[in-house]
């Protein structure tokens, strides 16, 4: 048995109070999927699971009918965690809800960074559930609305029978110019089939970029470059976004443009190791409480494997991927998400760590 197979994969839930978190956990603890999942959620009082559904409880795990578990976090993330990790039969995987104010970083780098936790499970995805209709409000008075969605692999944008299609295009828009790179899904009352949020791989960029080797060039995701792709990655969606400004349907959408968090695009060409770990140690120390998240392929000179990065604040983490392919352009390239980032010095910088 594989190392990864043997480790649980963790998927971390986060979404405002009414995104449909709850109706989404209760399908994962109700429905027949034929999987065994634990759901670890903050307060099990307010998750309003129907009583007739849990076998058993001891202390702090109840048993559902079909097999699923779920438990609360009163106190450490880490000791609730091992005590699943221990029960007989295993989880196919692990769920992690966040309060609705929580910022979901330190669940993530608690899977990213902790020895113990990683032995035994994997950081599969986190999950951001977004209200189509209220996203616009919740963008213009809460930093975390936004610091949720930038975190994001996954987003869930809910609730679209509430909303026109002209708001959902510009609430979609406003999710995409905050982050370039999540997959985005469309549904009414949580509707999402499981096996899209559940066990996707895509906090590992080694294996998001295997499930889809243009993760990182697109600028939008229906936009696939092929191998001689020139375009200039380096624009941000305001660019081809800003029609939708004329026609406002919905107090706050004005101001959803502005919500400080930005991606920034970086490309160069073969860099020097020398000056490359340097430079992004120096830069996350810097501006890590501004970096929400960051990834990474980066061409080394005389090296033959693309090697790849990822980063929490600032915590990072790097390992080479594959080798590169006869005829792939030896390009490197690099996505920062955050606040108030200086686009330009990250970029000038950048390229000055080409070899």
């Amino acid at each position: 048995m594989s190392e990864q197979s043997a480790q649980i994969p963790v998927t971390v839930l986060t979404g405002y109070l009414g995104s449909g978190k709850t109706t989404l956990l209760n399908r994962i603890l109700s429905e027949d999927h034929g999987k065994r999942y634990a759901v670890i959620v903050n307060e099990f009082g307010e998750i309003g699971i129907d009583n007739d559904l849990i076998v058993e409880s001891d202390e702090e795990i109840y048993e559902m009918n079909n097999g699923c578990v779920c438990c609360t976090v009163r106190g450490d993330l880490v000791r609730v965690v091992e005590g699943l990790t221990r029960r007989p039969g295993r989880f196919d995987a692990i769920i992690v809800e966040t309060t609705g104010l929580a910022d979901p970083a330190p669940v993530a780098q608690t899977f990213f960074m902790d020895d113990d936790v990683r032995a035994k499970t994997r950081l599969d995805a986190v999950v951001a559930l977004v209200d189509a209709k209220h996203l616009p409000l919740r963008l213009k008075d809460s930093k975390e609305a936004a610091d949720q969605i930038a975190f994001a692999d996954v987003i869930v944008l809910n609730k679209t029978d509430l909303v026109t299609p002209e708001e959902l295009a510009q609430v979609e828009t406003a999710v995409r110019a905050i982050n370039p790179y999540a997959r985005i899904h469309k549904t009414e009352r949580a509707g999402v089939a499981l096996s899209e949020v559940l066990d996707r791989g895509a906090f590992d960029l080694k294996r998001a970029l295997e499930n889809d080797p243009h993760f990182l060039d697109h600028d939008h995701p229906d936009h696939v470059c092929g191998p001689d792709c020139d375009h200039d990655h380096n624009h941000h969606h305001h660019d081809h976004d800003h029609d939708h400004h004329h026609h406002d349907h919905h107090e706050g959408l004005a101001a959803i443009h502005d919500v400080g968090v930005t991606s920034v695009s970086l490309r160069g060409g073969e860099m020097d190791p020398k000056k490359f770990f340097p430079w992004i140690q120096k830069t996350t120390q810097i501006d890590g409480p501004n970096i929400l998240r960051l990834k990474g392929i980066i061409a080394f000179k005389d090296d033959p494997e693309r090697y790849v990065v990822q980063g929490v604040h600032m915590i990072i983490e790097g390992d080479h991927q594959r080798p590169w392919k006869e005829g792939e352009r030896r390009e490197s390239r690099l996505v920062f998400i955050g606040r108030e980032l200086d686009a330009e010095r990250l970029k000038q910088t950048f390229e000055a760590c080409q070899a």
